[in-house]
């Protein structure tokens, strides 16, 4: 079992070098207001032509991105490695602020390497943190948690040790790390939750939160009353609306029930930084979807 100390001395972004700042054009404003979009979204067509996707994302209007794929074995960022990557997305004018990683207590089908899944917070952290040193994200978010890595109170307590950890050695190369919420971590167990562990045992500067306003207002809790009650904890949102349907699925920002106007009054309490549509499923083309969602927005809420 790894302790504190000895997991920060193995770090190799103990080095000076290493913990020199990005690069400042990584984080110039980009024209015009700035709206997000998490990659998740178009995964697909990611996978089979970045390059394309990138250059339809930056056509729509998103100027800010936020990843979702790195610890699937292979340590890059869709299939290339961070400085690749990051003149692909220069030559579309983009700014990818923050990245989506794995807790890594299990595979989930990703490739492992001698047995662990690489590139995850508990796997070969430290190369994750100076490849997106490299890259200029300013973020490194926890993304899910699998049905193992969620257990009880008692484990919550150990992941947040663990992201304190984490929280370090990103701090170390000028990176805030976050968490992004789904429902179950508001389970209530034993009067407590899951979520008020992370919120409690957790360093306030060290560990920040990406407020995923869909899944937060599908378990139940109302986000200007986290934002009251946890000032300037939430940097990072995700916006995806909820139909009106009994089934509460996702749908475009404006063209379901949340109050999205209600929460972005609230947005200094939260201390919010950027915000990145998200919408994990889609009734036809995700780029049909996303250009609502940014329409909306800019008529809006920006």
């Amino acid at each position: 079992m790894h302790t504190r100390r000895s997991f920060l001395k193995n770090s190799t972004l103990a080095s000076a070098g290493v913990l020199a700042a990005p690069s400042l054009s990584s984080f110039l404003p980009a024209a015009g207001p700035v709206i997000g979009l998490q990659l998740y979204t178009v995964r697909d067509f990611m996978a089979k032509d970045p390059d394309g996707t990138l250059g339809r994302v930056a056509q729509i209007g998103f100027n800010s991105l936020e990843g979702a794929t790195y610890n699937d074995g292979k340590e890059n960022f869709y299939g290339m490695d961070p400085k690749t990557f990051a003149a692909m997305l220069k030559k579309h004018g983009l700014v990818m602020r923050s990245c989506h990683y794995r807790l890594g207590e299990d595979g989930n089908g990703a490739t492992l390497t001698n047995g662990e899944f690489k590139g995850t917070i508990l796997h070969d952290w430290d190369k994750a943190v100076a490849d997106a040193h490299t890259l200029g994200l300013q973020y490194m978010i926890c993304a899910w948690l699998s049905d193992k890595e969620r257990g009880g109170l008692g484990h919550y307590k150990k992941m947040a040790a663990d992201f304190n950890i984490a929280g370090e050695k990103c701090k170390k190369a000028g990176i805030q790390f976050c968490h992004h919420n789904h429902d179950f971590e508001f389970d209530p167990q034993s009067g407590k939750s899951g979520y008020e562990i992370l919120l409690k045992e957790t360093d306030p500067q060290l560990v920040k939160m990406e407020l995923d306003l869909y899944w937060a207002t599908k378990a139940g809790q109302d986000p200007v009353k986290l934002f009251e009650a946890h000032p300037g904890r939430f940097p990072l949102w995700h916006l995806k609306d909820m139909d009106k349907t009994p089934q509460h699925s996702f749908t475009e920002v404006g063209n379901g029930s949340i109050d999205f106007k209600r929460i972005f009054a609230a947005k200094a309490k939260a201390g919010m930084k950027y915000f990145f549509v998200e919408q994990d499923k889609c009734p036809g083309s995700p780029f049909d979807s996303i250009t609502k969602s940014i329409t909306y927005i800019k008529q809006n809420l920006v």
